[in-house]
């Protein structure tokens, strides 16, 4: 199937009055998230953000569900962060107390990248700027395929603040420390192609194939055994920061769990018979 056409049409003929902060689209097992504020290089503002905490939801609910994309409609960003007159408008409207319950101890920004884990595949297609808590959304992501304009940046630094969503936590493990450092502290934007010299992304495909080839590898994901994945997925984000022996017993203790699910016996026999695998996430 081919995806780009439809959104090469959205960055074409939006319409602000008529069109989703946020498109959710199911493609077999697998899910596409697109934020569609194409004027406003998908930067988020409350409403949008609040679409999107419920989106990763409803994907995290669903059993039907087993990865997801993520991606930003157009060709010149995946997200741009957070579209500040908005939220300095609802800051200085909303008493700071409130503020900071609703949007600084509930689920982050773009609703995963902070208090709330999701322990499924999610790939995030990066078309263009992601930028401060657009950069976030992609940390929180598993892995990250990007386009060859895409820009990363943590701008904070020049503003007189710093990440606030994941940023100064994510990035150290995902690159190392002395890049993250790099990064964080300087506030300067990073390439495709050294993003990808860092390991801050998997892989960069042509701008017109990013969504095509995400979606292809995301299907693929989505045959594998969902409970492999989540188990997977729960050991490595708990055994961060744990010493080495706990670390290695937690591992063992979900080998021995995923051992006793159906999935690893259909695993087993499909092999057996020389077929794929039907998992069930049993």
């Amino acid at each position: 199937m081919c995806f780009k056409s439809l959104r090469n049409k959205e960055i074409t003929n939006w319409n602000a009055d008529i069109m989703s902060n946020i498109q959710y689209e199911a493609h077999g097992a697998v899910r596409l998230i697109t934020i569609n504020r194409p004027h406003k290089m998908n930067s988020l503002d409350f409403e949008a953000n609040d679409e999107l905490v419920q989106i990763w939801r409803d994907f995290d609910a669903d059993d039907e569900a087993r990865v997801a994309v993520v991606t930003g409609a157009g060709d010149q960003a995946f997200c741009a962060g957070a579209d500040l007159k908005t939220y300095t408008m609802n800051f200085a409207q909303a008493p700071a107390p409130e503020f900071r319950r609703k949007y600084t101890n509930g689920p982050g920004f773009a609703g995963i990248t902070r208090n709330f884990d999701i322990d499924k595949p999610i790939v995030a297609a990066i078309n263009g700027f992601a930028i401060s808590g657009g950069f976030e959304l992609a940390l929180a992501c598993d892995l990250r395929f990007c386009s060859p304009n895409a820009e990363f940046a943590l701008q904070d630094a020049k503003w007189g603040f710093h990440a606030c969503d994941g940023g100064l936590i994510r990035l150290p493990q995902i690159v190392g420390l002395g890049n993250a450092m790099e990064i964080i502290l300087s506030g300067e934007r990073v390439n495709a192609d050294h993003a990808l010299r860092i390991g801050l992304v998997n892989r960069i495909y042509p701008q017109d194939d990013l969504l095509d080839q995400t979606m292809n590898y995301a299907q693929m994901l989505a045959s594998r055994a969902p409970l492999s994945h989540r188990f997977a997925k729960e050991v490595m984000r708990r055994a961060v920061g744990l010493p080495m022996s706990e670390a290695l017993a937690l591992e063992s203790r979900s080998f021995r769990d995923v051992a006793m699910t159906e999935d690893l016996a259909e695993g087993v026999q499909s092999f057996s018979q020389r077929r794929p695998a039907n998992f069930k996430a049993r």
